[in-house]
């Protein structure tokens, strides 16, 4: 592995701000990707599929919590693996306190084909509190292209998929999958994906996980 070159500190500070320039333009065509993003149509979907979770079976609209929005990490958990995927758990280990999501009127949920009484062990092994739903044996996977089928059997494919919540009705606005997922799991970076953005209470400002009001 090569190291950069040794530079002068004048030398550095010109090199820095030639990148800047290209970071900030960088920037706004993030910002403008994001706002189109936010301009996809949407798909009603059945919100009666059907998952089970520390609370029994729960429906798609039971996993909104009530909020607008929905973020769910299709994470990769084939019914027949004994753990769960480490690129997956590595993802999940980045995704920050729910709290700030949760404030933005937008949940977050992990969704894997395995068995519920195989993520509850993996889930207690790594620690995580994210609410954690198994799909199997219905369709949500195959569905929102988490499982795709190759040489005639399901695979599984890392996403994320957000849904927007109106009284009782459901729709699919976005997803992503694979190496999309790189630079993601900050509050930010899943706001970002979903069709209300960052900010669909009017308030940026972010507090301490626990001074949200419920």
């Amino acid at each position: 592995m090569s190291l950069p070159e040794i530079v002068s500190r004048e030398q550095w500070r010109a090199a820095r701000e030639e990148l800047l320039r290209k970071e900030e333009a960088v920037g706004r065509a993030r910002q403008a990707l994001s706002a189109e993003r936010r301009r996809l149509p949407m798909v009603e979907v059945d919100p009666a599929y059907l998952f089970e979770g520390g609370d029994g079976k729960a429906t798609l609209l039971d996993l909104f919590e009530g909020r607008t929005q929905l973020v769910v990490h299709h994470f990769m958990f084939a019914p027949h693996w004994e753990a769960g995927c480490p690129c997956c758990a590595a993802f999940l280990d980045q995704v920050g306190h729910l709290a700030h999501l949760r404030a933005r009127n937008t949940s977050f949920a992990a969704v894997s084909r395995a068995p519920f009484t195989r993520i509850l062990p993996f889930k207690a092994r790594m620690g995580w509190a994210v609410p954690w739903y198994s799909s199997s044996p219905g369709d949500f996977n195959p569905d929102f292209g988490a499982s795709v089928e190759r040489d005639g059997e399901l695979v599984e494919r890392a996403g994320l998929s957000c849904f927007l919540r109106q009284c009782d009705r459901v729709f699919h606005t976005y997803s992503v999958y694979d190496e999309g997922l790189d630079g993601l799991g900050a509050v930010a970076g899943l706001l970002d994906l979903t069709a209300l953005g960052r900010s669909p209470q009017g308030s940026d400002r972010l507090r301490y996980h626990d001074e949200y009001d419920d």
